[in-house]
């Protein structure tokens, strides 16, 4: 399948905003967030994310359009990108991971887009919707990224859904801090590093969410 680019339509941005908020606030007895990183005006950032479900596909868009304010990108697989064309034109590319070749001409586009003021990449490393309860398993992209990337955050983003308290299900997000990486350098201890980080939040999601809601805020 050949890439699909991204192709940002801001008349369609606008319309979908809305939509996607109200459709959050319908299927979702609430939203709440807890945000420890925000992103300043000449910031550039790399947001990478587990996958659990497919409501993980708009959380991006969502905290974009209401508390990021970046000019977002997502890699998004290209059976999917084919299956929801309407993706593309909030800035969403394809990628093949069965092709190396195909993969790391996605890779390059994406280093590319952040030649632009305020970009942003939300990337999800395993690559594919995973059981959720299992410990973070990710392909190499996020750290060839990292090695691409210089002056660029890199920050985690958990996504827990549940349903302990309503029959509705409510959605924890948890956006951590940015990475400090030190001196790691090899590609294999650097996706070790980002796999700690996304557990670490996952499993404090899993013990908190639904029980204490002391460190979030409402978001929907």
């Amino acid at each position: 399948m050949d890439f699909i680019p991204a192709n940002e339509s801001p008349v369609f941005i606008k319309g979908f905003r809305w939509y996607t908020w109200l459709l959050f606030k319908r299927r979702f007895h609430k939203v709440w967030l807890r945000q420890d990183y925000y992103p300043k005006k000449e910031s550039k950032t790399v947001y990478y994310l587990n996958h659990h479900s497919w409501w993980d596909g708009l959380v991006p868009f969502l905290l974009n359009e209401f508390r990021f304010h970046q000019q977002a990108r997502a890699l998004m697989e290209d059976t999917q990108m084919k299956k929801y064309p309407l993706f593309q034109k909030i800035g969403a590319f394809s990628i093949n991971r069965d092709d190396r070749r195909q993969a790391i001409t996605s890779l390059r586009y994406a280093v590319n887009s952040f030649e632009r003021e305020q970009a942003s990449l939300f990337i999800y490393p395993e690559g594919t919707i995973t059981p959720p309860g299992l410990d973070m398993n990710f392909e190499g992209g996020l750290a060839w990224l990292y090695g691409k990337l210089h002056n660029v955050d890199f920050v985690p983003i958990g996504i827990y859904m549940h349903t302990i308290r309503h029959d509705k299900p409510e959605l924890h997000l948890h956006v951590g801090k940015s990475d400090q990486i030190g001196q790691l350098k090899s590609g294999a201890k650097l996706t070790h590093h980002f796999e700690e980080r996304l557990n670490t939040i996952l499993d404090d999601l899993r013990t908190t969410a639904g029980f204490d809601d002391t460190n979030f805020e409402p978001f929907a």
